[in-house]
């Protein structure tokens, strides 16, 4: 018998949600195979299976907060029948729903739905002493498994049915093979949205009644109401606690990429050939980090109440974007990497980030942070440190931009801004400043081959 526990899924995380069983009781799993997937402040995503053999218990049930390392789950060889799924253990808590007043029920999931189906305000508003009956696209349903006629159901599609309790055997999918896609989703979301304020509007014998009743939040058609993922609201537990934890000071540098810029550019198309993947500035910028954090080991620490714990390893998170949230995957030892390793690691972590399929031991030990806000036009930002980290780097978009040189004259140059956050605890603002300084000049005298 073989037990299935929570990972761990990050330094700072001590409990995850288990949002959905992807296997039942009974049924029969690969090693490696995705059994249930769980949400984090650090990852949404599938987990796969320690072995293989039978589900044999399922002990914490979907929508439930779990302990790292807590068991969910026991997986036998099938020699016994599979028995029911016993009490969550002590580790164990239910996700806390807030309590809706009838005016402002928000969104229900359907890890939280009520035991009993709930009937629609509009149709209670409507017809009080009729029997009420709410609009078909309204109606509580279960979430559809996928079928032949949907085709396979991509993470985000499986996410945001989960999250907005959509049948996707209504949703019509348009992709190769009637694959239900996001655009398919968004397209019913709309749709139902409609409906749902042309069936709002109150009959005409009813419209005294409905002005002394004012219209129920969720159903105006100024606003809309939904409950945070899971996820949003650990991202905004562990932004607040950093805060709360580090004296943030940021300090911003402006830095000359055009020789990288030019070195890019003749470089780019045999680099893509070789490699398969494009060439962009980020690399540069975390191979120059980690020569910094080599010079300057400090950044490379963290706190531990009164102690400074210097770290050997130069782990680098690189912060990627994702459809609700962040994550920040760590490419280990990468002051040991060169440029086309480095661009390689990040491909490979951000694809798989983007696809949930990032290991635990991924999202966690890393040392030290970098955020690329210069992907969305960002010039600089004020980035917030990874806890328990002491410092991380933001690099802002490169631009053409006129410059004044040598000799006082006037060119185009390639810029961008680096942004630095420090704890102010440990670092002062001159060492941070020496440290932008020597990232600065690695990058401004590149002479690296990238090929």
């Amino acid at each position: 018998m073989t037990d299935v526990v929570m990972p761990q899924m990050g330094e700072s995380i001590v409990e995850g949600t288990l949002t959905r069983w992807l296997k039942k009781p009974g049924d029969r799993v690969e090693r490696d195979e995705p059994l249930f997937e769980i949400s984090t402040d650090k990852v949404d995503t599938e987990i796969p299976s320690p072995s293989e053999g039978v589900l044999s218990e399922v002990l914490v049930q979907e929508g439930a907060t779990v302990a790292i390392n807590a068991v969910v789950a026991r997986i036998g060889d099938g020699a016994k029948a599979a028995e029911p799924p016993k009490e969550q253990a002590a580790a164990v808590r239910p996700t806390e729903a807030p309590a809706a007043r009838p005016a402002e029920a928000p969104a229900v999931r359907p890890a939280e739905a009520p035991a009993e189906p709930t009937v629609q305000p509009e149709a209670k508003a409507a017809a009080p002493a009729a029997p009420a009956t709410a609009p078909p696209s309204a109606a509580p349903t279960e979430q559809a498994e996928t079928t032949s006629e949907q085709g396979p159901l991509s993470p985000l599609v499986r996410k945001m049915a989960r999250e907005y309790n959509i049948d996707l055997a209504r949703v019509k999918g348009t992709g190769e093979g009637g694959r239900i896609t996001k655009q398919d989703v968004e397209a019913y979301m709309s749709s139902q949205a409609a409906r749902t304020y042309e069936s709002a509007a109150p009959a005409p014998a009813a419209a005294a009644q409905a002005q002394a009743a004012p219209l129920p939040l969720a159903e105006s058609a100024k606003t809309r109401t939904e409950p945070m993922s899971t996820m949003r609201q650990k991202i905004a537990e562990h932004m607040v606690m950093s805060k709360r934890t580090s004296a943030h000071v940021t300090t911003v540098h402006r830095v000359d990429m055009t020789k990288i810029a030019k070195l890019r550019d003749r470089s780019k198309a045999e680099f893509q050939a070789r490699n398969g993947f494009s060439l962009t500035f980020l690399p540069f910028m975390t191979a120059a980090a980690g020569e910094a954090l080599r010079a300057f080991p400090i950044f490379n620490a963290s706190l531990d109440g009164k102690n400074i714990i210097y770290h050997r390893d130069i782990n680098i998170g690189i912060a990627v974007a994702l459809e609700g949230g962040l994550i920040v995957p760590v490419i280990r030892n990468a002051d040991e990497k060169n440029v086309a390793g480095l661009q390689r690691a990040i491909v490979d972590l951000a694809t798989r980030a983007r696809s949930r399929q990032l290991k635990p031991d991924e999202v966690q030990g890393g040392t030290f942070s970098i955020t690329n806000f210069g992907s969305f036009g960002s010039i600089f930002a004020t980035p917030v440190i990874n806890q328990p980290q002491v410092a991380i780097l933001g690099m802002g978009a490169v631009e053409k931009v006129p410059a004044v040189v040598e000799g006082d004259a006037i060119a185009i140059r390639s810029q961008a801004h680096l942004a630095l956050t420090f704890d102010h605890r440990l670092i002062d603002g001159a060492l941070a400043d020496q440290f932008c300084q020597k990232v600065k000049a690695i990058l401004e005298g590149w002479s690296a081959n990238i090929l």
